[in-house]
């Protein structure tokens, strides 16, 4: 595979999906190709999945399954096809979400995670992990700014989301070669030129 995969991640309200549409520009007007996706998602039934895991209640392995069947229809469908013709591929959210929302949020065993994570993707990793790290208050605060009706994730308490911001900064310190934390408290400006001055390295 000759193509990137750059991975964006960071708790509801971090700001991450802020920087997704600019971070694909960037790379257009860096002459690269560029597939714009998110998790859950990215495909016609990856589609269907997210609709059911945003908004139906359902048992925490059985929310971990459908997240995997997600992403292996996401990596068979659309990411792997990519990679290989050369493109960039840039997502919002990939498999630290799991181990932080599943994960962390829910308390579901990582080696669970571990074990869905090494059959679905067989080894594969993101090329950068982007994560967008702010604190609960002023997460919660944009959340509640957007006006957006939120979906049951973002309904959850603020016990939820620290745990959450912990498994992904745990993560990071498992793999500080792949994953960057961003200072999301930043202005708009300042984390724009801290994410250019990181894709230089890997263009």
């Amino acid at each position: 595979m000759s193509g990137k995969f750059i991975t964006l991640e960071g708790i509801d309200g971090a700001g991450k999906s802020t920087h997704h549409a600019w971070l694909v520009e960037l790379l257009h007007q860096r002459g690269k190709r560029v597939v714009a996706t998110r998790e859950p998602g990215g495909t016609a039934l990856g589609e269907k999945l997210r609709e059911m895991l945003l908004h139906e209640p359902m048992h925490i392995e059985t929310e971990a399954l459908l997240m995997f069947a997600a992403r292996r229809e996401h990596l068979d469908k659309v990411i792997l096809p990519a990679l290989n013709r050369g493109e960039w591929v840039v997502s919002d959210r990939f498999t630290d979400a799991s181990f932080a929302y599943q994960g962390g949020g829910r308390g579901l065993d990582w080696k669970k995670l571990e074990t869905l994570e090494n059959w679905v993707q067989a080894g594969l990793q993101p090329t950068l992990t982007l994560l967008f790290d702010a604190p609960i208050e002023i997460a919660h605060a944009r959340l509640a700014a957007s006006g957006n009706a939120p979906d049951r994730f973002e309904q959850e308490q603020q016990g939820f989301f620290e745990r959450v911001r912990r498994a992904y900064l745990d993560r990071a310190k498992l793999e500080p070669n792949r994953i960057i934390c961003i200072d999301a408290t930043k202005s708009l400006q300042d984390i724009r030129v801290k994410l250019e001055e990181i894709i230089i390295t890997i263009c």
